[in-house]
């Protein structure tokens, strides 16, 4: 018999699909929105129809994809992925839809990223499983209809504003997802620890839940990277004082600001004097594009209030400035906090 063929990358792979939930009992956290879900899914079984479409939207990390895997096998469906961005053509959109099945559920990451043109054959599709394709050109071009089986769209999203209302109304379901305290943190690490074969203490465990700025996907990316520190150094279990050295190294300070969060705000704060600031001067500043400041950056600093927007622009709160050691108020106005 041939023996295991399995690459290294092959098993971290599988262990990195583990960490992920499978399930809504073993997903930790947003517990109003799983219950409304798992009702929605019942429901939709009992009558033995597809799922109505849903909207999952929030800052990056939070379980959008996690949750679209779950609902997929929830519902005893297959799940097709793709993303906004990568839908270029309606060829493409057709395509995708004309393979789905009976309760399938579509999931399109970061569906703010559709061009018009693309919504505007997905509106049929989503309303009555029908889509219009036009053949040839000119005068004799023709339309034709396809009906489609009747799947679910899940779309997920990080800039909600951007959505058109059309697009948005085809919705019957959406759920905003936000970011998790550190009680439901540390048992993630706790989950994602006994996963990858981690010892860790309970106070270790809740310095890494209070650093991962209210996101699983923190808590495992910074798992794993104080696992390979603490590997190297030879730790045999990993305690509070291995955490600290390797956040230290890792450069997450004790709020769990990055540095590029540290150097956003100090660009807010000693080049525009504390604000207010336009974005798109805080991005040429900082030489980082605006949808990686807007939806990554930005959303966590208003979250614990370092950072204010307002119609003028970004303005440093006196937070920040308490936390980056520094003195002074900058373009902080009183009225507005």
């Amino acid at each position: 018999m041939v023996g295991d063929m399995r690459t290294g990358s092959d098993v971290e792979l599988q262990i990195d699909e583990r960490v992920r939930p499978q399930s809504f009992d073993e997903f930790i956290g947003q517990r109003r929105v799983v219950d409304r879900l798992k009702t929605y899914v019942a429901a939709a079984l009992e009558r033995g129809e597809a799922l109505d479409h849903v909207l999952l939207y929030g800052p990056p990390g939070l379980g959008k994809t996690t949750l679209a895997c779950i609902l997929s096998k929830e519902m005893g469906s297959e799940i097709i992925t793709t993303s906004g961005a990568a839908i270029e053509k309606k060829g493409d959109l057709a395509a995708i839809l004309t393979h789905l099945k009976v309760r399938d559920i579509l999931f399109i990451d970061e569906i703010h990223r559709l061009n018009r043109q693309i919504e505007e054959v997905l509106y049929p599709a989503l309303e009555d499983f029908k889509l219009d394709l036009v053949i040839g050109q000119g005068i004799g071009a023709k339309t034709v209809r396809i009906k489609l089986a009747q799947f679910t769209l899940v779309g997920a999203t990080t800039r909600f504003g951007l959505l058109s209302k059309p697009l948005r109304n085809r919705f019957g379901i959406t759920e905003r997802l936000d970011y998790y305290p550190p009680q439901e943190l540390t048992q993630i690490v706790f989950r994602s620890a006994g996963i990858l074969g981690i010892e860790i203490a309970e106070d270790a465990a809740l310095e890494v839940a209070r650093r991962a700025r209210g996101t699983p996907r923190n808590v495992n990316m910074l798992l794993k990277r104080i696992r390979d520190i603490a590997q190297v150094e030879g730790a045999k279990r990993i305690g509070l004082d291995v955490v600290k050295n390797a956040l230290e190294k890792l450069e997450i300070d004790e709020m769990g600001l990055n540095a590029l969060d540290r150097k956003y705000l100090r660009v807010v704060i000693e080049k525009f004097n504390g604000g207010p600031v336009g974005i798109e001067t805080v991005c040429t500043a900082l030489q980082e594009d605006k949808d990686t400041v807007e939806s990554v950056v930005e959303p966590y600093l208003m979250q614990i209030g370092f950072v204010k927007r307002t119609p003028k622009g970004r303005i440093a709160t006196p937070l920040s400035y308490k936390h980056l050691g520094l003195s002074g108020k900058g373009g902080y106005e009183g009225t507005l906090f």
